[in-house]
């Protein structure tokens, strides 16, 4: 199971895009509203989560999380408790964590970053701890944690998060198939 976290005050492409390619790649996919299901972006598009945020299950089914960045997203993402919890128990079992924009900086607070290749939306790099920070990548993969720098990548984001859990092969197809460069 893969959840996406969805906090009010998210950037839309950046939770979007990415969740439309991992259900292009048939993974289980689930969107969770933080704070209640009906959850409101930052440019005030409306989504409907799939659950709502006490429904998560902290368990074997938890493949991966992704938080979108986006302001205030990020920081009520990261004041909630919810999804300090979803972390951590992906940190402690060696699950994948996708973060884009401004959420790494969720992840450089915990310390969980250091000594890890990230790159995220430019001036949060102040925010990742002792991450090694790459400023011209759109997208970083380094173990369990895959982050990206901002809405222009999100399409690049969700192909990184399908080659983590299901291959380089099935990102490729994804990838051609949207006709991506």
């Amino acid at each position: 199971m893969i959840y996406v976290f969805l906090a009010n005050g998210f950037e839309e492409t950046e939770a979007i895009a990415p969740l439309d390619i991992l259900l292009r790649a048939e993974l289980d996919v689930v969107t969770v509203g933080v704070g209640g299901q009906i959850v409101t972006g930052a440019h005030n598009i409306k989504v409907f989560a799939d659950i709502a945020e006490h429904e998560v299950k902290f368990d074997d089914t938890m493949d991966m999380i992704v938080l979108p960045g986006g302001l205030p997203g990020t920081l009520n993402l990261e004041k909630n408790e919810t999804v300090q919890k979803a972390v951590d128990f992906c940190v402690e079992n060696d699950r994948y964590i996708g973060s884009i924009c401004a959420a790494p900086s969720i992840l450089g607070h915990k310390g969980i970053l250091d000594g890890k290749n990230v790159t995220c939306y430019t001036g949060y790099d102040t925010q990742l701890g002792n991450a090694i920070y790459n400023a011209d990548a759109a997208v970083c993969t380094d173990g369990k944690f895959i982050t990206a720098r901002g809405a222009g990548v999100s399409v690049q984001f969700g192909l990184a998060l399908v080659e983590a859990v299901s291959g380089t092969a099935r990102a490729a197809k994804i990838k051609a198939s949207m006709l991506c460069e």
